[in-house]
């Protein structure tokens, strides 16, 4: 058997070997005395690679011979160049002396065609030819720079050419008047297409950030202080649809943010000048038109972001709720005051947002696009919220949030949104704070009324939660499904003790002067309290005891002991007669069974280990 030193060995010879072939090779090319001009190596070390290098030469077998090992001397490493930090002399020389160098001379030629205007060397014309040859020969310069690989120089040659024609064509207009408004608007629009056109083909953002600049500058630089909303708002979406169509071709994000900043300024420049609800549909149209163009971003952009991201960028994840948001905000400011049709505007867009999530879901399936699909869902569901209260009235709002958060908490148990956990416990806590401080009920009936309807909804969506909770709880979340519990249980407490409270105070209107029944009718109000406390008592305490909760048992024996305390305190003196031994044995044969199945340990409670007996569900 071959010994492994030997191998290890004989390859280290090898690896010489092949360093001094190669080094051989770069004598021969001539790359080797660059090298050694570059970084000079020592003496020794090239005459120990031109030995080892002569005696590969020499080692290296014939043909048909076995091949053996040359003995070669290692390679000795070269030593590591100096480097000289050269970054902020580069930065200097290449770029901001560039840049100072820009403004100087932009500079020089503005004063001295200052200096010209003022003593009539050059009339208008003649000043708004110059500003058209210098931008146009800046641009051209600029393309010969970088051509020949001046890309950074080229660029701020470029910027300075756009920006001269921008404003040769502006004072064209405004100062000078020599040309009407459309065919500024041409021009303008001519220069930001041609940036647009150079920015794609170079693959340069900043020249589409030039371009984007420009865009959005020509209505204001344009203005004749007059309302032509179609013409603006078509100009936009035109502008928006070009800068969009290249965000998407090209991974430009930034200018996705831009194009949509521009749009909101100039939509709420307008609106703030010349808005009227004469206006108010054509107006609407074109605000959905732009929010359809930006929601649909996120959509047309899923492909490519893909192929580039491990994640949902920014973009993806805050531009619909940006735009969303917006679209609503500017709808809301024109229908303030016809909430019906809010609401209907916030269910379309509810359904808008669900068809969108459900095409990230069907086109570009995946755990990122999951997200954005969840995103659009939220977006949904947020809207049904606002179209709640818009479009109902009264109890129906409770009723509809608490039901929205009974099916957004069960979407979580079907799906991993878990932030969508968080839209459902805000929806069910503002339904049961409407329900306990803000509805108002007046019920004639017993039990079936809309107040104990409501009351029954919102204890069935929390038992819900309860029993689903105790199914895919983990260990932090386990003690908001107990506040779950805990919370059904005082809402039926409320709701039956409501109900024997209305329908006293019925039968107490039914008696209409005090009398014998009237204070019979007092005494059986005060009476049905205890009943019903202890009877709810006693049934969570079995619960308890069935379902080997302790939990549940504590809640029951907290409920009994408020009981106690009333008869005791309460019950001992304002009520009589009948009533006062009702309570008294009603509550001890309560307490003396519970009290027997504890000694008794039927149930071998004292048996079992807590960590099985410390939570449970409701009843």
């Amino acid at each position: 058997m071959v010994n492994p030193k030997d191998e290890i060995e004989a390859l280290k010879a090898q690896i010489a070997a092949l360093t001094a072939r190669v080094y051989q090779l770069e004598l021969i090319s001539g790359a080797a005395s660059d090298v050694r001009r570059q970084s000079p190596v020592p003496s020794s070390v090239e005459t120990t690679l031109q030995h080892a290098s002569a005696k590969a030469v020499s080692d290296s077998p014939s043909p048909g011979a076995e091949p053996s090992t040359p003995k070669l001397p290692p390679p000795v490493a070269a030593p590591a160049r100096s480097k000289v930090d050269g970054n902020l002399e580069t930065k200097i020389g290449q770029y901001w002396l560039n840049r100072i160098g820009i403004v100087a001379i932009l500079m020089g030629v503005s004063y001295f065609l200052k200096y010209a205007f003022e003593n009539n060397w050059i009339g208008p014309s003649g000043r708004v030819v110059i500003g058209l040859l210098a931008g146009i020969g800046l641009v051209i310069w600029s393309e010969r720079l970088r051509k020949r690989g001046i890309v950074a120089f080229s660029f701020s040659l470029k910027a300075a050419g756009i920006g001269i024609l921008y404003l040769s064509v502006w004072g064209a207009f405004q100062v000078y008047h020599l040309i009407p408004s459309a065919a500024a608007f041409v021009a303008m629009v001519i220069i930001t297409g041609a940036t647009i056109t150079l920015a794609v083909s170079q693959d340069a953002e900043l020249l589409a950030s030039f371009s984007l600049v420009g865009g959005f500058a020509t209505p204001l630089l344009l203005s004749t202080r007059q309302n032509h909303e179609a013409i603006l708002f078509s100009y936009i979406v035109l502008l928006d649809v070009a800068i969009l169509t290249m965000a998407v071709i090209k991974p430009w994000r930034r200018l996705v943010w831009g194009s949509f900043a521009g749009t909101i300024v100039l939509y709420l420049g307008w609106y703030v000048t010349y808005y009227s609800r004469s206006e108010r549909v054509l107006t609407v149209a074109f605000a959905a038109l732009f929010a359809a163009l930006f929601a649909a971003i996120p959509l047309a952009a899923r492909y490519r972001a893909s192929t580039r991201m491990a994640g949902p960028s920014v973009t993806l994840t805050l531009l619909p709720l940006l735009n969303a948001a917006a679209f609503f905000l500017a709808v809301y400011a024109m229908y303030s005051s016809e909430p019906v049709t809010l609401a209907w505007f916030a269910l379309v867009l509810a359904a808008i947002y669900l068809g969108l999530g459900g095409a990230f879901r069907k086109y570009f399936p995946g755990q990122d696009t999951g997200f954005i699909n969840l995103l659009h869902v939220a977006i949904a569901i947020a809207f049904i919220s606002m179209a709640i209260p818009l479009k109902l009235d009264a109890q129906w709002i409770t009723i509809g949030w608490l039901v929205e958060a009974g099916a957004l908490l069960w979407i979580c148990t079907r799906t991993p949104a878990g932030f969508l956990r968080y839209f459902g416990v805000a929806v069910l806590v503002a339904g049961i704070f409407r329900l306990l401080v803000y509805d108002r009920f007046y019920p004639d009936t017993l039990l079936f009324n809309m107040r104990f309807a409501t009351y029954a909804v919102a204890i069935a969506v929390l038992g819900g939660i309860a029993r689903y909770g105790e199914r895919h709880a983990s260990t932090k979340e386990r003690p908001f499904f107990d506040a779950a519990v805990v919370t059904l249980n005082l809402l039926a407490l409320i709701a039956l003790t409501l109900e024997a409270s209305d329908y006293f105070a019925r039968q107490l209107a039914a008696s209409r002067n005090y009398s014998l029944s009237y204070h019979q009718i007092l005494l059986a109000r005060r009476f049905s309290y205890s009943a019903i406390w202890l009877v709810y008592g006693a049934g969570l305490m079995v619960v308890g005891f069935l379902k080997r909760s302790a939990f549940v048992r504590w809640q029951a024996l907290v409920l009994i002991a408020f009981t106690v305390g009333k008869v005791f305190l309460s019950d001992v003196s304002q009520l009589g007669g009948s009533f006062r031994i009702l309570s008294f044995i009603a509550l001890g044969a309560v307490l003396l069974g519970i009290s027997f199945i504890y000694q008794r340990d039927w149930l071998k409670l004292a048996s079992r280990s807590p960590d099985n007996s410390t939570h449970g569900t409701s009843p």
